[in-house]
């Protein structure tokens, strides 16, 4: 799922320049209307990337966070080995 994250926003950077394009060239409102409207749609769309950043950041440190927790349980499991062979060759 997250590695789709990154493919995800660039689709919908595409998307929103295509909009905000179209949107200049079809606007029925007023070129002022149209500067506030794309100005808003743009603030939404730092949002939401923003808050994909944010997503990604927090399953990359859960990520961090197992895999630390599984080097620390190998490790203890390499040095008990170590204990066990030890006792059998004294």
């Amino acid at each position: 799922m997250r590695e789709d994250s990154g493919v995800s926003v660039i689709w919908f950077l595409a998307g929103m320049t295509i909009g905000a394009g179209a949107a200049l060239l079809f606007a029925p409102q007023s070129g002022r209307a149209t500067r506030r409207m794309i100005r808003r749609r743009t603030q939404y769309g730092r949002e939401a990337i923003s808050e994909k950043g944010r997503g990604a950041v927090d399953y990359g440190r859960s990520l961090y966070e197992k895999g630390k927790e599984l080097v620390d349980e190998a490790s203890g499991l390499v040095n008990k080995g170590r204990q066990m062979v030890q006792g059998h060759d004294s």
